[in-house]
């Protein structure tokens, strides 16, 4: 189908396409038989490209989705009188459909973040209780890099809640859905800020940052994961042609693919917020640290502008909405949003 049918938006980095690298990629497998679940070369190639990311300890799974990594990743970590720790934005809070909770059994404590994200004080507020067999026992904090507000912790303040999450007998777990885009803006590795910050269990994403579909459940401690493929194959994630899924890992990997896609994203958040930010009736909400911006703007001009460029309400009672920017946004996108952005604010204003 034409970019005219299929006009680009700003309401996700999942309604971007597939990058052509990954495509070409995909593409180059094709080819003869292979043996099935894992047992191949194309995946033994980008486990390998990932152990080199992370260390020669880590443990790597490949499957589907994002939720699934993060359903997976943390029922390996935890019993059903477990709880799981994370801000009340948090992803496996607000978007997967309860599915932590019910493929786990954990309950979910969250802590109100309004930049989305956790602090130790925040964290230490649910630690009461323990040993209590009246009371849910946490075990694992999760956090999220970037943010679903899309602000990015910095190695320090990962580690910091690291120490206190282990120091309290907790272990630590990253969504990292969007890792790439936190890694650009920090000008950092992913080793930096996961492994080498003190987390224990990471869910490293491709799927926003150009590739088809994919995840990666990433263990940085072995025991974590004695059992984890039985509990992949019982979860329906083990792909039958993983192949496929290596393949897109080793070339958004290849030639830093990754940064390449994450770096542009970023750059076009930039420019969208320097785009708005003086559009009178518009106010931006969150510091834009990756490839999303939050703002509020005059909710009835809301369907006419989504018409042309579709975005996602954030929270319709302050008419908070969510901006955000792909590898494919361009320029172009950017200043026609923001001439029919400042349009309709102007015609409103008129009114």
């Amino acid at each position: 189908m034409t970019a005219a049918l299929n006009p680009r938006g700003f309401a996700s980095d999942n309604n971007a396409g597939v990058h052509p690298e990954i495509l070409k990629a995909m593409a180059a497998v094709n080819d003869g038989h292979v043996i099935a679940y894992g047992d191949d070369p194309y995946t033994e190639k980008a486990l390998e490209a990932i152990r080199k990311l992370f260390g020669e300890e880590a443990e790597i799974f490949f499957v589907f989705i994002g939720t699934a990594a993060n359903v997976l990743g943390l029922s390996s970590v935890t019993q059903p009188y477990h709880a799981v720790i994370c801000p009340d934005t948090a992803h496996i809070h607000v978007d997967e459909c309860g599915a932590p909770e019910k493929f786990s059994g954990c309950k979910l404590l969250t802590c109100p973040a309004p930049d989305g994200k956790l602090t130790v004080d925040m964290i230490a507020g649910h630690m009461h209780g323990i040993g209590f067999e009246h009371h849910v026992q946490p075990k694992v904090v999760s956090i999220t890099q970037a943010t679903e507000l899309g602000t990015v912790y910095t190695p320090d303040e990962i580690r910091k809640i690291a120490d206190y999450t282990h120091q309290q007998g907790m272990l630590l777990h990253m969504d990292g859905a969007r890792i790439s885009n936190a890694a650009v803006s920090l000008d950092c590795s992913f080793r930096d800020m996961t492994v080498d910050a003190g987390v224990d269990v990471l869910s490293f994403g491709g799927t926003k940052n150009g590739m088809m579909y994919g995840e990666a459940v990433v263990f940085f401690h072995r025991e974590l994961c004695s059992d984890f493929k039985y509990r992949r194959k019982q979860g329906m994630q083990l792909a039958s042609k993983m192949r496929y899924i290596a393949a897109q890992f080793s070339a958004f990997l290849k030639d830093d693919l990754w940064r390449r896609n994450a770096l542009h994203a970023n750059l076009m958040a930039q420019k969208l917020y320097a785009a708005v930010l003086n559009i009178p009736g518009i106010t931006v909400t969150q510091k834009v640290e990756s490839n999303a911006v939050f703002a509020t703007i005059p909710p009835e001009i809301i369907p006419a502008l989504q018409k042309q460029f579709f975005f996602y309400e954030w929270d319709e009672e302050r008419s908070e909405v969510r901006w955000m920017c792909s590898f494919d946004t361009t320029e172009e996108d950017i200043e026609a949003f923001a001439t029919q952005l400042r349009k309709l604010v102007t015609q409103e204003i008129k009114e």
